[in-house]
């Protein structure tokens, strides 16, 4: 303008590249805010912070809800039989070869045995991540677990799993026990997980020994045998589909992406009648958080350098010689370093002491694969990423009334599933849509000593995810439903009469908030988060209903420099509510943790109304 000089216009020169710095200053931070919050993570709570952590005199116990186990209700009780299997420490074992022992029955308690149980005891102290733990039987997983993470004071925690159905495992002589967990101490890192594992074995007078398939041939009355096919007992046979690799890196398979199938060779005997596939699942790394992971094009277009991708569908599927025979979308385990470490302290996530298997009945295929030549079984994960820890079980029962069945697989419907997929984003801020369903049916027919039964598996699962991003990225919501239905029917050769029928119905919602700010110092930021999980299970095999509901819902914040969590504050609320079927009525746990300490815990048997959204 007229009558101004270059001096007088260096102040607003000035003026202007400092908005512009402080511009691109707040344009990086919520860049560097959007990174940080692209996908929940993993984290430390260190144990120095005293605002998270208040010292005690005797370690505080980390408990998972879950449901009471059979023999916890023997009638009149019974004292097992102990064996006492593992007694190690899990110290800097990151890349070492698992721990491995000698396995025998127990002399004093010989077979049969009406149920057993494996608890795994552990107790830590320090700084330490959560591990991923697998624990094998002659090759076969027998339990998934995670550890909690430790505190200054110490931590200790307990695991019981009924694994009466690995009866014919348990009973074998000299075969290696094994446990991988891999661990990292040093300086920074000084948590070492030490760990007893335990077999009880019970023989309870008041429960019926298990029924063993040899007897058949003298069960004159069919309704009697059919009966007993209806209460199946433990299989004849389990052929581990695991990693030949296991006693020198464990026995999963480590799946890397969606074309990392891993397989497995198998002999079915030829009087095979029956064969279930039971499946092991835990997801990990980039992967970790799959069901929250943004499609490559947001990811893509706002150049972000996550590598917490493709999307939020994972299925697990199984394949018999290149056919798939069976797929599940696995329930979203949250690890106690995941989302907000506050959250599991001292009550964990939902299955993340116990993590679910998945069964798949092969029964109506057999007619493919009793020829007495190998056939593949394949496991793989559609849509993932690195890395995923698979291995599976095939549990088989013989027919011990003959060398050999006749068996014809008749229907084989198993169309693969459909995806729709939607998306609008600007920038940072934007919606995500999966809709997934896949409706399966198999039928067969096995004809062997005990009669002409027909096995007809249906299974239909039905997903829908919604993520949407707001206030530029540093918002974020997650909202995942799952409803899977599953149907096994057995009739005899006249069609007419079931011998078995199961009906399962199940229900994994999840509902995850989060929002990121600036924290407290340059270095850090604040997370606020909100996760809403459950699991809901109905089980109908005729003999009348059993249902599982367990509902747990977590608020708080945490203040994050890197991956340690310097302050927050955490409420945690969690209903466990069995009833019907085995439970013989009902039992329900209520607990509410603050800050770490738990403030209420109460069990009940008196039943009060189911509520199911």
């Amino acid at each position: 303008m007229p009558g101004e000089d270059l001096y007088s216009l260096k102040p607003h020169t000035s003026c202007h590249k400092m908005q512009s710095f402080l511009f691109l200053a707040l344009l990086l931070l919520l860049f560097q805010l959007t990174e940080s919050s692209t996908s929940p993570d993993r984290f430390l709570k260190p144990s120095s912070p005293p605002s998270i952590f208040k010292p005690s005199r005797k370690l505080q116990e980390y408990i998972e809800l879950a449901n009471p186990l059979s023999s916890d209700k023997l009638n009149p009780p019974s004292r097992p039989c102990t064996l006492h299997v593992i007694k190690h420490s899990f110290g800097n074992t990151m890349g070492k070869p698992p721990f491995t022992t000698a396995y025998n029955p127990p002399v004093n308690c010989p077979s049969p045995w009406s149920h057993v149980v494996l608890e795994l005891r552990a107790t830590s102290r320090g700084d330490q991540y959560d591990r991923i733990s697998g624990l094998w039987l002659g090759g076969a997983e027998i339990l998934r677990t995670s550890t909690a993470e430790p505190t200054r004071e110490g931590i200790f925690w307990k695991v019981r799993k009924d694994v009466t159905k690995y009866d014919s495992l348990l009973q074998k002589k000299n075969l290696r026990l094994t446990m991988m967990l891999e661990n990292i101490v040093n300086d920074v890192y000084t948590g070492v997980y030490r760990v007893d594992v335990f077999f009880f074995f019970y023989r309870a007078e008041a429960v019926r020994a298990p029924f063993r398939t040899g007897e058949i041939r003298v069960l004159k009355d069919e309704g009697r045998l059919e009966t007993e096919m209806a209460n199946e007992s433990p299989a004849d046979l389990i052929v581990p589909i695991s990693s030949s690799d296991g006693y020198k890196k464990g026995f999963w398979f480590v799946i890397n992406s969606e074309s990392d199938v891993h397989f497995k060779e198998v002999r079915f005997p030829l009087n095979t009648r029956k064969a279930v596939l039971e499946l092991y699942v835990s997801f990990h790394g980039n992967d970790e958080f799959w069901y929250s992971n943004p499609p490559n094009s947001y990811i893509r277009v706002n150049n972000l350098t996550t590598e917490r991708g493709n999307g939020a569908y994972r299925e697990v599927f199984v394949t018999l010689d290149g056919r798939v025979v069976g797929s599940e979308i696995p329930f979203p385990v949250v690890f106690t370093g995941g989302i907000n470490p506050l959250f599991w302290n001292p009550v964990v996530a939902i299955g993340a002491f116990d993590l679910p298997s998945y069964d798949f009945d092969l029964s109506p295929v057999l007619g493919l694969v009793l020829d007495g030549k190998p056939h593949t079984i394949g496991v793989g994960v559609s849509d993932g990423i690195s890395f995923w820890l698979v291995d599976a079980n095939l549990h088989i029962w013989l027919d011990g009334g003959s060398s050999k069945v006749i068996a014809k697989s008749t229907v084989y419907d198993n169309p693969a599933s459909s995806i729709t997929r939607e998306e609008e984003f600007q920038m940072l801020d934007g919606e995500f849509h999966i809709k997934a369903k896949r409706e399966t049916l198999l039928v067969g027919w096995v004809k062997w000593s005990g009669g002409n039964y027909t096995t007809a598996v249906s299974q239909e699962f039905k997903f829908h995810n919604i993520m949407s991003f707001e206030g530029n990225g540093t918002v974020k919501t997650v909202n995942q439903r799952v409803k899977v239905k599953k149907e096994v029917k057995v009739t005899n050769e006249l069609g007419s009469c079931p011998v078995c029928h199961v009906k399962i119905k199940r229900r994994y919602p999840m509902k995850m908030i989060s929002a990121t700010l600036p924290g407290s110092k340059p270095d850090t930021y604040l997370a606020i988060t909100n996760v809403s999980h459950a699991f809901w299970e109905r089980h109908d095999d005729g003999g009348g209903e059993t249902n599982v509901y367990n509902k747990q819902v977590s608020d708080g914040w945490m203040e994050v420099k890197d991956h340690d969590v310097l302050s927050g504050g955490s409420v945690t609320n969690q209903k466990l509510d069995c009833r019907g079927g085995e439970f013989g009525g009902c039992f329900i746990w209520k607990v509410s943790a603050v800050d770490g300490k738990l403030v209420k815990n109460d069990t009940s048997s008196v039943c009060t109304s189911l509520y199911v959204n």
